[in-house]
């Protein structure tokens, strides 16, 4: 195993580096005019979809359960945010916007969650292609329900009117904001896939029923990591209401579902860089070909098509970015070298030894096996003598 130039504490400081210089161009690049309305509108677009792509990866690619209902989860925390503030404001609750904006997001998220555990509990008693169904039902479900509401359509509350969008929201959802949530979820999750729980999920991914004869309670873990996914998809439910402004029930379709799958088979299932990088790349693309109205939707089915073929286990497979190992290239190329040979000799070594050991606990079995079989040719004689005298007596 090659050895880390960066300690530990040094590789998460230039971790934490990265996203803020990240943060600052994007700083640079919406303070100074160059990013326009619509472009930071794209920005906008692509963080909530990261935020939706990277959660609905943990259950298709930590999990290895194909679910096809992330938009009902979104939905819910959607309608539940815009409703809650509209709720705040009807009461006269005087807060800051920044504030009440994150307090009804994660709220959203929290209902979401709720309703996860509701639905994980009897759905992920089954798999594959059953799953899916049932998730695809429970969108579907959401749907209807919320265009039946009265509460939930025109203007909402007690001003609302049924089968309608809900309309008025308050759009207090900030790009800065937004990205600081995007990096929570993004830094949460991947820490997540790499904790004992995570190693248990992915145990169970591999093999249920070993995993379930090694003594994990599969059923419990399958369950939370069903309601850590629909949680942040309520939370970018939440933040989609609060920038567009309007919803309507259906967001919560099985169309919308099947894009975000989309996102994480292209990027890589079980791969947060890959999850990352579709879901950015897939909202921009549409995007930079609206030039060719007519062909845009056909180019980007080929494109997909094409990567399906050519890379069916997504653009970056199971890969995952690490800026500390970059460095270590970079800077450490001799150092990074030796230790790779140094750890490669180990390796040999080791080998060697087990060989050998393997070798002489090979051979003195078959000592043993030796030595009992010229026992046994030398009892045979005797006891045929001894035979042989008793007759005579």
């Amino acid at each position: 195993m090659k050895k880390s130039m960066l300690s530990i504490k040094q590789s998460y400081g230039v971790g934490a580096l990265g996203i803020l210089a990240i943060f600052g161009i994007l700083m640079l690049v919406c303070e100074t005019g160059t990013a326009t309305l619509y472009i930071k509108s794209i920005m906008m677009t692509a963080c909530i979809a990261i935020i939706m792509t990277t959660s609905l990866n943990l259950t298709i690619g930590v999990l290895g359960q194909l679910t096809l209902g992330c938009c009902g989860f979104q939905a819910i925390g959607a309608y539940t945010a815009a409703l809650l503030s509209k709720l705040l404001v009807a009461n006269g609750v005087v807060m800051d916007d920044t504030v009440r904006f994150l307090l009804v997001t994660i709220i959203g998220g929290v209902v979401a969650c709720i309703f996860g555990i509701l639905v994980g509990i009897p759905a992920l008693r089954l798999r594959g292609d059953y799953l899916a169904i049932i998730t695809l039902g429970f969108g579907e479900i959401i749907r209807v329900i919320i265009q039946n509401l009265k509460f939930a359509g025109g203007a909402g509350l007690d001003k609302g009117q049924a089968g309608q969008a809900l309309i008025g929201i308050d759009r207090l959802a900030n790009l800065y904001v937004v990205f600081w949530i995007t990096v929570v979820t993004v830094v949460v999750l991947f820490m997540f896939g790499r904790s004992k729980y995570g190693r248990a999920v992915k145990a169970i991914r591999d093999d249920e029923i070993a995993a379930s004869a090694s003594g994990l309670n599969t059923t419990y873990l399958k369950v939370m990591v069903f309601a850590i996914s629909a949680f942040f998809a309520g939370i970018a439910g939440g933040i989609f209401a609060q920038y567009i402004g309007s919803l309507t029930p259906a967001m919560s379709g099985w169309l919308y579902s099947i894009n975000y799958v989309i996102m994480v088979v292209f990027g890589g299932m079980g791969s947060i860089t890959g999850s990352i990088v579709s879901a950015i790349g897939l909202t921009v693309l549409p995007e930079l070909l609206r030039a060719f109205a007519e062909y845009r939707m056909l180019v980007y089915s080929v494109a997909l098509v094409l990567v399906m073929i050519f890379r069916p286990q997504g653009i970056f497979g199971s890969w995952e970015f690490s800026l500390p190992k970059l460095i270590n290239r970079i800077f450490y190329p001799k150092r990074h070298n030796k230790d790779g040979n140094q750890d490669n000799a180990d390796s040999k070594g080791q080998t060697e030894k087990t060989r050998t050991g393997v070798a002489q606990r090979t051979a003195q079995k078959e000592a043993a096996v030796g030595v009992a079989h010229s026992d046994a040719s030398l009892a045979k004689p005797v006891l045929k003598a001894s035979t042989q005298g008793e007759e005579v007596q």
